[in-house]
């Protein structure tokens, strides 16, 4: 509706980790609080291995990224979130993916560590390139580990 003001925008890093599944879930109840829509995000690249081994093609990573996300959504948030959630799929860097997407948003959410996770880390490095990078305030969320 012409004159309607655009609702705030919640990015949301989802990597398929159970840390990406707590950032989106703590998104979610920030943006019923607030009002805003959340965008789940996911990056995806081609590694440079598909020239040594071409046993798998662009369309396939795409694939698999699109399905990995759909899948963490619904794990996350169920298939009613009660807030707008809209999923985007990015071919790009994560830590770049997510901060670039972030360029209109109010908030972007990040989960401590993902897939790549590295022993001993305190903070991934997506989480903690978004942390210095991001264009708007960055919430990092954890998943509590038994």
């Amino acid at each position: 509706m012409p004159g309607e003001a655009a609702r705030p925008v919640i990015v949301a890093g989802v990597d398929g980790s159970d840390d990406s599944k707590e950032a989106l879930r703590w998104a979610a109840r920030q943006a019923r609080l607030t009002g805003a829509e959340v965008h789940a995000v996911s990056a995806w690249q081609v590694p440079l291995t598909i020239w040594v081994v071409p046993s798998y093609t662009e369309t396939d990573y795409h694939r698999d990224a699109a399905e990995t996300l759909d899948k963490a959504v619904l794990d996350a948030l169920g298939p009613d979130p009660g807030v707008p959630v809209i999923t985007r799929l990015i071919q790009n860097r994560p830590a770049a993916a997510l901060t670039g997407e972030a360029e209109h948003a109010e908030l972007l959410v990040v989960g401590g560590h993902g897939r790549g996770e590295l022993p001993g880390m305190h903070l991934g490095s997506v989480a903690s390139y978004c942390v210095h990078h991001a264009p708007c305030p960055v919430t990092v969320v954890c998943h509590a580990r038994r």
